[in-house]
């Protein structure tokens, strides 16, 4: 069998991780005959989806990681998942900074693209405990020319200190002082998990109280994040939905998740659609 050469390796694994996630399983022949690539090429992608943690390959197939609410996973891991979702999303987050504003950006693959497309807004005043968001705009700032759109000025970003996590973002009591003094027009805030239950949630304790500092000291809270993260939930919970603005996420989201987020939230964008969803004043 000759590979389908329409899909990135990236994109393969995303369907296949979907797959596991909603069917609870699924096997190498059925994948095969799904994504049209040979036996070996499936293979391959399980090995490396099980090297990352994100699923369990058990004979003839693969089932979901039964996860600890403790788990953390490092960047590398989460950086090769949803790709395609967490770049529709950083695009529609990117939207909702205006030029000229102090914008935070928390730790986490979502955000770290979300800082890409942040590049083509002007004048922001960035804030972030991640030392991947902060790497991003110190490198454009490098390569841009001299008063061009990507020129960042160095002393409008903002890394604060702490005790750097799996996900390299930076968080304890120095990180905590530094935000806890800042004030932001709005946060890009990403999570492990999300859900009605127990609202926004990480597995590390010390990020969870770094983002209840972000969230207070924000006007506007945005959580970016891919339907995966929707029914997930960490060691910790930081903050209720009533404390989130708007959730922008992807449209791999089913309508009933939608729907039930709507009830609860201000403000529902799905990543590429034409209209907002609003909770019902």
């Amino acid at each position: 069998m000759s590979d389908n050469q329409n899909l990135l390796a990236g994109q393969r694994r995303a369907l296949i991780l979907d797959e596991v996630r909603r069917r609870g399983g699924i096997r190498v022949s059925e994948l095969t005959r799904m994504l049209q690539v040979s036996d070996m090429t499936v293979r391959r992608d399980l090995d490396v989806l099980a090297r990352q943690g994100a699923l369990e390959k058990v004979h003839g197939g693969a089932v979901p990681v039964a996860e600890r609410r403790t788990h953390e996973p490092g960047f590398e891991a989460k950086s090769a998942l949803e790709l395609s979702a967490k770049s529709a999303i950083a695009r529609a987050a990117a939207g909702l900074a205006t030029p000229g504003s102090a914008v935070a950006l928390s730790g986490g693959t979502t955000t770290f693209a979300v800082a890409h497309q942040l590049l083509e807004v002007p004048e922001l005043t960035v804030v972030t405990n991640s030392v991947r968001v902060a790497d991003v705009f110190h490198h454009a700032g490098q390569a841009a020319e001299p008063g061009g759109p990507e020129a960042t000025d160095a002393s409008r970003v903002v890394l604060t200190g702490g005790v750097r996590t799996p996900s390299d973002a930076l968080v304890g009591p120095v990180a905590d002082a530094a935000i806890a003094s800042l004030h932001f027009d709005v946060l890009f805030l990403g999570v492990h998990g999300i859900s009605v239950e127990a609202g926004l949630s990480t597995p590390n304790l010390a990020e969870a109280e770094t983002n209840r500092h972000f969230i207070r000291s924000a006007r506007r809270v945005v959580v970016v994040a891919d339907h995966t993260k929707w029914g997930t939930t960490g060691l910790s919970s930081f903050a209720s939905l009533d404390e989130v603005d708007t959730l922008v996420t992807d449209a791999g989201l089913p309508d009933a998740d939608r729907e039930e987020i709507a009830e609860h939230l201000a403000e529902l964008v799905i990543a590429g659609g034409e209209a907002l969803d609003e909770r019902p004043a």
